[in-house]
């Protein structure tokens, strides 16, 4: 059930299960981690590959890779953009995503070529919706 997954306000999050929110530091620049939802499903995530700053990406283009015990999933680009950073904490700490998938566990930043697209990401009631109609 949805209920039982944390979906903070303030974020967006894509039927993808990826969230985004901006950059507090610059508001050209987004941060993209995976849902609550997503890292409770794959179980303990065990390595992360991420995409290298100044890769450039259209939206849903295929950006990082997340390997738990039981799979391998790709991460989308939520947005069309420039990588800017990425986050080396996971490199020797990828349960950071299990433990905090809305803070530390974040994984890497884009800056947005186009800004528009952020307004088709869906928002905490349009994701938890959505999760409510995946259940059923």
């Amino acid at each position: 059930m949805s209920s039982d997954y944390k979906i903070p306000d303030g974020y967006r999050y894509t039927k993808d299960h990826e969230w985004v929110r901006r950059d507090e530091n610059n508001d050209n620049v987004i941060i993209v981690g995976i849902t609550d939802y997503a890292q409770h499903a794959m179980g303990d995530i065990v390595h992360v590959e991420l995409p290298s700053v100044g890769d450039e990406f259209s939206k849903g283009d295929e950006a990082a890779i997340v390997e738990s015990a039981k799979s391998a999933s790709e991460i989308y680009a939520p947005v069309s953009g420039q990588i800017v950073k990425g986050n080396d904490n996971l490199d020797s700490h990828p349960e950071h995503i299990n433990a905090q998938p809305y803070d530390d566990g974040w994984l890497f930043k884009i800056e947005l070529s186009d800004p528009d697209e952020l307004d088709l990401i869906l928002s905490s009631d349009g994701y938890t919706h959505f999760l409510e109609e995946e259940d059923n």
